[in-house]
């Protein structure tokens, strides 16, 4: 694969998640807990994270394995397609009845269990899909991939956004009809992508190997172990307000209403791992440089987020009440220490991924457990004090702490040289995108929007000014020759 495949593949994959992920947090998801209420999509939030947390019982990191391994030697793809089909489902059965376990253990009511129940189908569902589209990325079919990616939620738009805007159905609308909507769109995603797949692997009948699958579950294991820790410092935050306050779903609703806008940014940095753990697997087999691409990949990513950041401090009470008229305090506040937290999550998916791609699980591991540890302890000691704002410090906490961890083991096992003109630079930029933003809140005499749009063409113009963002760069990797 060259870097011109990968810049254009980019392209594609940014331009249909930045049609539809977005309008689907930000436009359906949004509306649909303003019409429910903070306190009943709080309780759908917590339960939903309490599902993802155990979803790696649905994988036990086969998909990273699967992409990692795939990229590097397609002709497995048949093999190994016939036995993990089978692991999937008997996984799920599993997962299933621990996850229901731990609901009982929880105390919850019949009405919290029905719909753990209904959010762990759909766990298995999506993470069937991801499964199925690891083979796709593996294969380097990253145009089939970026419609895939956002098949599920294009279905959940037309569907739910016809409901929403019905007034004799919207008004009766529950969060139970939401996850049954998800449910249903899962299930057609997952059978699109089998389809492809069982068609590009030529896969006739599924095939019981236990031998392989010990060896693949053994190959898999440090990757499940990273998943699972990875989880835990990422969405436990819900769930302990959820088990901690006595107004937890209520907290939970008014956490979810400014994670709502750090999902948003995150859904479109993920996919920058989504297409750079394939390319650095294959790059690192053939022991090509890959600091070109990971350099790219990081300011292409943290210069954006920057921009994203000074926004949200300057306009934190403005954007929480365009989207929801009734936000309060609490939320407008939380926003800024949520959207600080995308600078730390840009870097990990960069050099996250690049160690992920060389193997470096054990580093990777241990990096988590502090992560998960720092985050656990945070919340407890933050969460009676604080309720979700101490949450969010939590979580801005954990995210620092785990992406400086990453550089640094990228910098010693790559022996990358610390750029110390491109640090300041970074810093002095991050200052005067941060200052210039706020004053600009303060002083334009223009509607606050209008505000928002100059100052963040303003700071992008500094970056491409200040190199940081180097046109000449991006044409010198579209233009570059094949690399295989």
């Amino acid at each position: 694969m060259s870097k011109k495949k990968f810049v254009t593949n980019l392209a594609l994959l940014l331009a249909l998640n930045l049609l539809i992920k977005p309008f689907w947090i930000l436009g359906i998801d949004r509306e649909i807990q303003n019409l429910v209420g903070a306190e009943e999509y709080g309780l759908y939030f917590a339960l939903f994270n309490l599902s993802l947390v155990m979803n790696i019982l649905l994988d036990l990191g086969i998909t990273n394995f699967n992409n990692r391994n795939i990229s590097q030697h397609s002709f497995l793809l048949n093999k190994h397609l016939s036995s993990l089909v089978v692991l999937k489902f008997m996984l799920a059965a599993v997962y299933m009845v621990i996850l229901i376990a731990v609901g009982f253990a929880f105390g919850y009511d019949s009405r919290k269990i029905w719909m753990l129940f209904w959010l762990g189908c759909n766990q298995f569902l999506l993470s069937l899909i991801l499964y199925l589209r690891s083979n796709i990325a593996g294969l380097q079919l990253f145009r089939t991939d970026s419609f895939i990616s956002v098949l599920d939620r294009l279905l959940m738009i037309i569907i739910c956004g016809g409901i929403l805007f019905s007034a004799k159905t919207g008004a009766n609308f529950t969060v139970e009809h939401f996850i049954f909507i998800q449910t249903l769109c899962y299930t057609i995603t997952a059978l699109v992508t089998l389809v492809i797949v069982v068609k590009k692997s030529r896969l006739k009948k599924l095939k019981w190997n236990p031998i392989m699958l010990r060896i693949i579950m053994r190959q898999s294991f440090p990757f499940a172990v990273l998943i699972l820790l990875m989880a835990f410092y990422n969405r436990i935050d819900t769930v302990m307000l959820l088990y901690l306050l006595p107004d937890g779903a209520e907290q939970s609703g008014i956490y979810a209403q400014a994670y709502r806008l750090l999902d948003s940014a995150n859904m479109i940095a993920y996919l920058f791992s989504v297409l750079l753990l394939p390319l650095f697997s294959r790059m690192l087999k053939h022991k090509e440089k890959v600091s070109d691409i990971s350099q790219l990949a990081f300011r292409l990513l943290f210069i954006p987020a920057l921009i994203l950041v000074g926004i949200s401090i300057a306009y934190n009470r403005e954007i929480m009440l365009m989207l929801y008229p009734k936000a309060g305090e609490e939320s407008i506040m939380i926003l800024p220490l949520l959207m600080a937290c995308f600078l730390p999550i840009c870097s990990s998916y960069v050099y996250g991924t690049l160690l992920t791609a060389n193997g470096s699980l054990r580093e990777l591991n241990i990096i988590a457990f502090v992560s998960m540890s720092i985050n656990v302890i945070l919340n407890i000691i933050l969460i009676p004090i604080l309720k979700a704002q101490g949450a969010a410090i939590a979580s801005l906490s954990t995210q620092a702490f785990n992406s400086l961890a990453q550089m640094f083991i990228v910098r010693s096992k790559f022996k990358v040289k610390t750029d110390y003109s491109f640090i300041f630079l970074l810093l002095g930029y991050a200052l005067l995108c941060i200052f210039g933003i706020y004053i600009a809140s303060k002083f334009l005499p223009f509607v606050w929007i209008i505000n928002l749009l100059i100052c963040g063409l303003f700071t992008m113009a500094v970056a491409f000014a200040t190199n940081l963002i180097s046109l000449k760069g991006i044409y010198r990797i579209v233009k570059a020759k094949e690399l295989e």
